[in-house]
């Protein structure tokens, strides 16, 4: 199911930060374009968290169909873990920072208004490096590099399942390259399926290969389990009041 809209929940006003961490993805990505080895360089590779060294050189790995790629390890900064920050502002493709900014756009606005914005800011750094460790964990000694917002945007949509299961948001159903009507579900049911597939998919991926399965499941795993505990821990302290709106229509939902 791919979101297009939900219900604009929280306090009045505009999103900035939210706008502001979509922005800065989308020129980190057109650098990426223009230079190759910032990606090999700012990318998490889990080898070098566990060693604290920047690894450089060029390396063959071996997929589970036996075939090998090469790997092409950059230098990065220094100290090596700020790649932990850095990676999460990063993307290996159109398709992948077009659905992870959708998603944020989606759903970024309604925790940031409810937490406020520097408090936001913390929330999603801090999920998006722990999104980041849980993907290190699955594999300590990998040399394959992992990027991306997913994460902290799995963190993102946890905080909204448990501040606003009930609001309606908007879904296209793909099927392959057919795309069907519009319809409209509970949060819980789009996050919902969503959170079971990547736990279904993290489990798959260890029979794989954590390496080589081209999904950082366990990064999603990792940032959605964060997510979820630091918003039930902070939830007393928020006010998740709302002036139901809808992003696509500018009607409230019935």
């Amino acid at each position: 199911m791919i979101p297009i809209g939900d219900e604009d929940t929280g306090r009045p006003g505009i999103p900035y930060l939210n706008l502001a961490i979509i922005a800065i993805n989308v020129v980190v990505f057109l650098y990426q374009l223009i230079d190759p080895n910032f990606t090999n360089g700012y990318s998490t590779v889990p080898a070098e968290i566990t060693s604290g060294r920047d690894i450089v050189g060029q390396f063959l790995v071996t997929a589970p169909d036996g075939t090998g790629f090469e790997i092409d390890e950059a230098p990065g900064p220094s100290p090596i873990w700020l790649t932990l920050l850095t990676s999460m502002f990063m993307h290996g493709g159109w398709l992948h920072i077009g659905g992870n900014m959708l998603f944020l756009f989606i759903f970024g606005d309604n925790i940031e208004k409810t937490f406020g914005s520097i408090k936001y800011l913390v929330f999603y750094l801090v999920c998006g490096v722990i999104a980041s460790l849980a993907q290190v964990y699955t594999d300590p000694l990998s040399i394959i590099p992992s990027l991306g917002a997913s994460g902290a945007i799995s963190g993102v949509l946890a905080s909204y399942l448990v501040l606003y299961p009930r609001n309606k948001v908007r879904v296209i159903l793909a099927l392959g390259l057919i795309f069907l009507r519009p319809f409209t579900v509970p949060a819980i049911v789009m996050i919902g399926l969503w959170a079971i597939l990547q736990f279904i998919n993290g489990i798959g991926s260890i029979a794989v290969s954590t390496q080589t399965s081209g999904v950082a499941y366990f990064a999603h795993i990792g940032g959605f389990i964060a997510g979820l505990v630091i918003t039930l821990l902070a939830r007393p302290f928020l006010d998740p009041s709302s002036g139901a709106q809808t992003r696509y229509t500018g009607q409230s939902f019935s």
